[in-house]
């Protein structure tokens, strides 16, 4: 049970993180690109990496606190599905060529933010 309401608790954290974040990146780039799901989402990776590195090779195995961070806040930080939404509303709008960037930078800019994470991680 502890899980679980580490879980429920830190995915309200992160949603509220995400909506923050996305907001405040769209103050300055502006709306006509999804630049905010796109720096939630590379920033999400790269956190991710590191703490997934941290907590399963350097702190104690406490499973509670590892769900809560990694489960509940980053899950809930990350925003795949909105990703996928504005992807797909890119591409509905005629806007292929942005929906294609979209994509293209979501994934080298993701899995590069992780793999940036594991190293940092295992630097700490």
């Amino acid at each position: 049970m502890g899980q679980v309401l580490a879980i429920g608790i830190g995915g309200a954290i992160g949603s509220l993180l995400r909506f923050w974040m996305s907001t405040w990146v769209h103050t300055f780039a502006g709306r006509g690109f999804p630049y905010g799901t796109l720096a939630v989402n590379v920033l999400g990776c790269l956190v991710m990496g590191a703490l997934f590195v941290l907590f399963t090779e350097r702190l104690s195995d406490n499973s509670v606190l590892r769900a809560g961070v990694l489960i509940g806040v980053l899950g809930g930080f990350t925003t795949f599905s909105s990703f996928s939404i504005e992807t797909f509303n890119l591409f509905d709008q005629g806007e292929h060529l942005k929906a294609v960037a979209n994509m293209a930078a979501s994934l080298a800019l993701c899995v590069g933010g992780t793999w940036l994470g594991v190293i940092i991680g295992r630097q700490i």
